[in-house]
């Protein structure tokens, strides 16, 4: 959550860091401020609302700050007190010698406010944030100016999780940070020095970046960047290349980021098959280097994800399934795992999916996982991430950049690699046929074409997203492969919509949802001609039965299903096991279409986040 930029060098540091800023406002947020040095002063604004607020408000400020070389922003998603421009950051101490920018909660904000008060310190504002900035500065007097002893203390004081980002009026030209638990990335260019929550709000500058470790501070100036362990000690680091760059998070020509997006599904699946393929084989051995014997060792195969990356997980699941059911697998809720009893162990292989890199809870169940010995593999959409940086195997999703909230080509990305993943490892247990292999890998490297088909037919899907758009409700239902789907779909429409969406596995429609069916709830059903085709179209039928309007996504060719529908979309014909592939495309799409007609923010709708970053 929340987006942090920082920069100090010999440019505009005001256009610089709200330039940074929009690029992160996709992180989810409230309001915006900013910090610049304006000669011997910190001068701070801020705004309740956009980032474009903010740059208007920035050009009110007194002249001298437009030459201002250095300086922090922040936006922020509000956890710990209302949404009010006092609560905004950036803070200043009381004594004005500390103004600071956080990402995160400080756990223990109220005996550090207590403690203050009872020093004389007056409080501002009612979140976490200040009593870092107050307490901070409190040791930043008693060391006499010694910032990184105070840092030092700091850090061993907070707890909780923070990317602290901070400006001592004192100290001209630098910016010093500190990392736990959230995402905090730094990087050179020429004669300045940069920082970020988020790497994309750098590439316009480089792709070669510093990623902070946990218990990690860094000292930025125009000269260096410094690092240090949080007991003072130097660190060397190196940089990590991002193969992205600044245009692939840009939305071109088109109205919204998510629509660029699902448009480049078709180039991000057929990257991921090229890359781990060879002809009809797949190659993925470099990539996981796993112990030789392992996958025959193991007994299970733990997937573990939030929010979309889960729903990615049970199509990888359902692969695994169908091919051996030797293998115990299953696909985890992370926020779930970290505080379960699950099994684990050397007969246990965890595989960790997480778009950023920086899902708090996929990290803390990472490493639960490893602390018990269980074999443990990342997919990330973010090389240099906390996940791909913990994790000793871990595979990139090839999706590039992604600025839109609601996740549409890293599901794209997680899923392509999850898929090869999955051949790979049936393959080293025996259980996957060269037969298989073949017509999996070739069914793969005919969706692209069938994806761009769809894409195609927007106006189609547009059409049908305007007749719904004022449904009171949706329920969308399939089987088996289909399932994972129908979550996505009801989720999308719950995301930038903000309609009530429900997803079933069409068998459970009468165990209780049925009862909600009226003529105002709209079923969406997934009814590809496989061997449950017959079975889900009497569960339509059910639906049909208490007036629900029917909207179909079958099989291309399937004309008899028109008979069950009010409304039909055929979907291109693949292999049973990739049906997922090609039918997620036209969901996301109706999403969107809907989104538009009901007039909502689809790039940042409210409430959301990109990254969750705090438990």
């Amino acid at each position: 959550m929340c987006g942090i930029m920082g920069y100090a060098g010999g440019k505009r540091a005001a256009e610089i860091i709200i330039e940074g800023l929009s690029r992160q406002e996709y992180r989810g947020y409230d309001s915006a401020g900013i910090a610049l040095r304006c000669e011997d002063e910190i001068v701070s604004a801020k705004i309740v609302g956009r980032v474009s607020e903010l740059a208007r408000k920035v050009k009110e400020l007194p002249k001298k700050c437009a030459e201002s070389t250095s300086g922090i922003g922040h936006t922020r998603w509000a956890t710990h007190g209302g949404v009010t421009e006092t609560n905004a950051h950036p803070h200043e101490s009381a004594d004005g010698s500390v103004v600071l920018v956080h990402n995160g909660i400080v756990e223990n904000s109220r005996e550090i406010k207590s403690r203050l008060e009872s020093e004389g310190v007056k409080f501002i504002t009612q979140t976490d944030t200040e009593a870092a900035c107050q307490l901070l500065a409190a040791l930043y007097k008693k060391t006499r100016g010694d910032a990184l002893e105070s840092m030092k203390t700091l850090t061993a004081e907070l707890r909780g999780a923070f990317a602290l980002v901070i400006l001592f009026r004192d100290r001209p030209g630098e910016i010093w940070c500190a990392r736990r638990g959230s995402p905090l990335v730094a990087a050179r260019d020429g004669s300045a020095c940069y920082c970020a929550s988020d790497p994309t709000a750098l590439l316009a500058y480089t792709r070669d970046l510093f990623f902070l470790e946990e218990g990690e501070m860094a000292r930025l100036s125009p000269e260096q960047c410094e690092f240090f362990g949080f007991g003072g000690e130097k660190k060397r680091k190196k940089t990590i290349r991002l193969n992205w760059d600044s245009v692939m998070a840009d939305k071109g020509r088109h109205d919204h980021f998510m629509r660029k997006e699902i448009g480049e599904q078709p180039d991000v699946l057929r990257l991921t098959i090229d890359t781990h393929t060879i002809l009809a084989e797949v190659a993925m051995d470099k990539s996981l280097a796993l112990p030789p014997g392992l996958m025959k060792r193991v007994r299970r195969v733990q997937l573990v994800a939030c929010g979309t990356s889960n729903y990615a997980a049970l199509v990888a699941r359902d692969i695994m399934e169908s091919f051996d059911n030797s293998l115990d697998v299953s696909a985890e809720i992370a926020s779930e795992y970290r505080y379960r009893n699950v099994a684990g162990g050397d007969d246990t292989l965890a595989v960790f999916v997480s778009q950023s890199g920086e899902t708090a809870d996929t990290l803390a169940a990472a490493r639960i996982a490893r602390a018990r010995g269980t074999h443990c593999v990342a997919v990330t959409n973010v090389r240099g991430s906390t996940l791909d940086r913990e994790i000793d195997r871990a595979v990139l999703s090839l999706a590039g950049p992604e600025v839109g909230v609601a996740a549409t080509k890293t599901f794209m990305g997680q899923i392509s690699i999850l898929a090869m993943l999955s051949m790979a490892l049936l393959k080293d247990r025996g259980t996957l046929s060269a037969g298989d292999e073949a017509r999996l890998i070739g069914g793969l490297r005919s969706i692209p074409a069938l994806q761009q088909s769809i894409i195609e037919r927007e106006n189609e899907i547009k059409t049908l997203a305007e007749k719904y758009a004022g449904s009171g409700g949706f329920f969308f239902i399939g089987r088996r492969e289909c399932v994972p789907l129908t979550m996505e779909g009801a989720l999308k429409l719950k995301e930038i919509a903000y309609l009530p969406s429900e997803a079933y596995a069409a068998g459970e429609m009468k165990h209780g949802p049925i009862a909600m069916l009226d003529e105002k709830l709209t079923v969406v059903a997934l009814v590809p001609d496989t061997d449950l085709r017959e079975k889900t179209l009497s569960n339509v039928e059910e639906c049909r039965a208490r007036n629900a309007p029917i909207l179909l996504l079958v099989s291309e060719g399937d004309e008899a299903a028109r008979a069950h529908a009010t409304d039909i979309f055929f979907v291109p014909r693949t292999e049973p096991e990739l049906f997922p592939f090609v039918a997620v495309i036209p969901l996301q799409l109706f999403a969107y279409h809907v989104a538009r007609a009901l007039g909502r923010d689809i790039d940042m709708p409210r409430n959301l986040a990109k990254s969750v970053t705090v438990e």
